[in-house]
């Protein structure tokens, strides 16, 4: 599957808010899109628990994973976003 390492751009890392707005974009997609730090094991970026437990931190580096070229795109802009700003 094509990937992508990009860092976290929430000044809260991928905490609640972050990872509800990134799970729901996913949702919406409805294609099937992980997330992890690179190195360890991805989970379902659909999940905004799952998104919780990666613990990303801001600056973290984090690898989005998806056949689907416009949805990783996608996923991959909001991951850099500051979502907490908004």
């Amino acid at each position: 599957m094509p990937s992508k390492t990009v860092a976290v751009g929430s000044s809260v890392g991928l905490h609640a808010r972050p990872a509800q707005l990134i799970s729901e974009a996913v949702e919406e997609l409805d294609v099937e899109v992980l997330l992890g730090l690179p190195g360890d094991e991805p989970v379902d970026a659909s999940s905004s628990l799952l998104i919780m437990t990666l613990g990303a931190g801001p600056g973290d580096l984090v690898e989005v994973t998806s056949d689907d070229q416009a949805a990783l795109d996608a996923i991959v802009a909001l991951v850099e976003k500051d979502l907490d700003a908004e």
